[in-house]
């Protein structure tokens, strides 16, 4: 993944769970990091739409789970859904 589309899957999501952009590392999911629930998860993908422009495809808006899934979307790519 390009280091200027982690960076902004990054800010993204430290704008949305009103963190410090550096305090998110490169392998941080949905698991990990403190306030990133149900309703942050909306918000992001609120965001993410805002920020691209146009809506995401159901799939990427139940598989995103982690940082690099975020820079992945950003970038124009389908996530994976498994579990389903």
């Amino acid at each position: 993944m390009a280091d200027a589309g982690l960076q902004t899957a990054r800010q993204l999501l430290a704008a949305v769970l009103e963190m410090e952009v550096a305090d998110i590392a490169d392998d941080a999911g949905i698991g990990g990091l403190t306030g990133w629930d149900s309703l942050a998860h909306m918000r992001l993908i609120m965001a993410l739409e805002a920020h691209m422009g146009a809506p995401l495809s159901p799939g990427n808006v139940v598989a995103i789970g982690s940082l690099q899934d975020i820079a992945t979307v950003l970038a124009g790519g389908e996530l994976s859904v498994t579990g389903f």
